[in-house]
């Protein structure tokens, strides 16, 4: 365990084992090292954090003054991090080295883009569709983004808007260009600015098998292929109350194509919190950060730090669910192997990289009460109440299910939470 005092602890009291020896040669020959030669951890960390960013760290343009706090505390005299951190945000309007800036601007320590996980970082992974012409829906810089992550063919819904105008009746003033013949599928990045335009043409995407000027007898189903990134119903920012977030308008499109075809809107991909692939991407970046400072101990736990129930706290308790399956269905494969009775036709192929998280055991969820969670929060005490079908804010594809909701500590702010898990990890404070 790191920073475990045992029978070595030193006699000053440090709670560091060996730091009695820091101490006597500071004392002896200090003046001969540079300051903070030795103002390192003794000890390699076993666990990391995953910390969400809207109403944990910052509330819009204002940074909630616990981070700050929280930060002095998990970096050295050096500036740099005592454990390795990646931020895993819904957000995905801004370009990811444009993000960790802020962060660095607003936490007072270097972040990495590599450091930052957008909602749509995980697409990286999603190479099958990355040659395919794909139609982009969001704010921002969209296209750029998708791009960045490997697709290049890349339409926006202003192209769509241009290249059909008749199909924008929203704006009556536009004529016809001439029509082009195109063959989308489709990625969802996150809530756009106007919703009437995305929501019609999408739709329209969706109708005419990814052709918008053809004309056809029957609605294609199933659908053309479409991406999801970001589920949240709803986002804190300044307002003292929440805002509408791309869940909202996922509930918009669904309901708008199922009352237009009768049929359900299919996804291929749903990406962000609470998806699993997330958070495996999350510790992929989080064993590329041990490796690069060479640390040599495997990480072990994962302490998830947010303030959406629905969405930070579910998909951290959904992912330690899944860790732990993981690792019965690792044993049990072992004990097979033991007996050679195992069948090669059982390996399950289908996740990246497995050897990401081999050795990771558990990822325990934080809730601060900085952000959308409030202490006298709306999940009943009684699961069994008709309400809870009422509250849950998660998507329609995730089932509610209570104990996904709870998380496994509740603190104010996000200091009191680096402090619970400094605590529990016997980690020195200072």
């Amino acid at each position: 365990m790191p920073n475990q005092a045992g029978s070595g602890q030193d006699a000053l009291g440090e709670g560091q084992p060996g730091s009695w020896v820091v101490n006597w040669i500071l004392g002896k020959y200090g003046s001969l090292f540079p300051e903070g030669a030795f103002d390192l951890e003794l000890t390699p960390p076993t666990f990391g954090f995953l910390f969400d960013i809207d109403g944990v760290l910052v509330r819009g343009r204002y940074v909630i003054p616990a981070a700050q706090e929280a930060f002095r505390k998990l970096v050295d005299s050096n500036g740099q991090l005592r454990v390795p951190v990646v931020f895993v945000t819904n957000a995905g309007n801004c370009l990811q080295h444009v993000k960790a800036q802020e962060l660095s601007d607003a936490l007072g320590l270097e972040v990495s883009p590599e450091q930052v996980i957008l909602s749509h970082s995980p697409l990286h992974l999603f190479s099958q569709f990355h040659e395919k012409c794909m139609l982009v829906s969001g704010q921002g810089p969209v296209e750029e983004n998708a791009r960045n992550v490997g697709f290049r063919n890349v339409v926006t819904i202003q192209d769509v808007r241009k290249a059909f105008p008749l199909l924008d009746m929203v704006d009556q003033s536009r004529r016809p260009k001439e029509l082009v013949n195109i063959n989308l599928w489709v990625i969802l990045f996150g809530e756009p600015v106007q919703w009437e335009t995305s929501l019609q043409l999408i739709i329209d995407v969706l109708l005419s098998n990814g052709n918008p000027g053809a004309e056809l007898a029957a609605v294609p189903y199933p659908h053309i292929p479409v991406l999801a990134c970001n589920m949240d119903l709803l986002w804190m920012a300044e307002a003292k109350m929440p805002r509408f977030g791309h869940g909202t308008f996922l509930v918009c499109l669904e309901n708008i194509y199922k009352k237009v075809t009768g049929r359900e809107l299919k996804y291929d991909a749903l990406i962000g919190k609470p998806s699993i692939v997330t958070y495996q991407y999350a510790e992929y970046l989080i064993e590329q950060q041990v490796e690069r400072r060479g640390w040599p101990s495997p990480i072990c736990r994962l302490y998830a730090v947010g303030d959406n129930p629905m969405s930070d706290i579910y998909g951290a308790n959904f992912y330690n669910r899944y860790l732990k399956a993981a690792c019965q269905a690792r044993a049990q494969a072992e004990v097979k192997r033991s007996v050679g009775v195992a069948d090669p036709r059982s390996e399950d192929h289908s996740e990246p990289r497995k050897d990401w998280y081999v050795s990771l055991e558990s990822c325990k969820s934080i809730l601060v009460c900085t952000g959308i969670y409030s202490p006298h929060g709306d999940v009943p005490v009684d699961p069994h109440e008709s309400v809870v079908k009422t509250v849950f804010h998660g998507h329609r594809d995730f089932c509610f299910d209570t104990s996904l909701v709870e998380a496994s500590y509740v603190v104010q702010d996000v200091n009191e939470a680096v402090e619970l898990v400094f605590e529990k990890e016997n980690w020195s404070q200072e």
